[in-house]
């Protein structure tokens, strides 16, 4: 598995892991995506700057604490790189 492919799927798993997150997406379109060979790792792209996850969360937990949960969550994993979050939906 390739350095990105390794860091895609431990993005997902950490964002996924925390407390208020329902699911991955897409976003509008399904673009923001880590395209792999066989398939690809939906909300999560990897840019040379930047790591951007976009997400559903659920109901009841603040969409800014959700927000940081997640950018705390995935910044040691980032490389250096910016976290962006997006909320794109909630369950």
């Amino acid at each position: 598995m390739s350095d990105d492919a390794t860091r895609a799927h431990a993005v997902a798993d950490a964002a996924l892991a925390c407390p208020g997150v329902a699911a991955l997406t897409g976003g509008p379109y399904g673009a923001v995506a880590t395209y792999l060979p066989g398939g690809r790792i939906e909300g999560v792209a990897l840019r040379d700057t930047e790591i951007e996850v976009r997400l559903v969360a659920r109901y009841g937990i603040p969409l800014p604490e959700v927000a940081a949960r997640v950018r705390a969550a995935v910044g040691p994993l980032a490389g250096g790189r910016d976290v962006a979050v997006v909320i794109d939906d909630l369950s």
